[in-house]
């Protein structure tokens, strides 16, 4: 979970927790890239766009895929909308603000795309 703002993060992580999953807390890429490097069980990155840290969570999300490419990704903004092509194949995007129903739709839709 790589998200910045400390609240939106927390309620994410309690839907995500709550839904049966071991959640790593990430509020820079820096810390998500860290996190994915260091813990192979990792199945699915939730991120913002707008990320503080060396790249922004489209740069992460491309990254992901192309070092990870069995991760799943979910991608959300309230302000940005990434054009086509911009992010990878397999990764979701969500408009914030989002429902924590939305939250979790994404996420059981990137895990299980069929």
């Amino acid at each position: 979970m790589a998200e910045d703002e400390p609240l939106l993060r927390m309620e994410a992580v309690d839907l995500l927790e709550d839904a049966g999953f071991t959640v790593l807390e990430a509020a820079n890429t820096e810390q998500a890239l860290h996190h994915l490097a260091q813990t192979e069980t990792i199945t699915l990155l939730y991120t913002d766009i707008e990320m503080p840290g060396p790249i922004d969570g489209i740069d992460l999300a491309r990254e992901v895929a192309a070092r990870w490419p069995h991760v799943s990704i979910v991608v959300c903004s309230g302000r940005v909308s990434p054009g086509d092509g911009e992010l990878p194949r397999q990764a979701r995007f969500v408009s914030k603000p989002v429902s924590l129903a939305l939250i979790r739709r994404a996420v059981e839709k990137a895990l299980h795309p069929g």
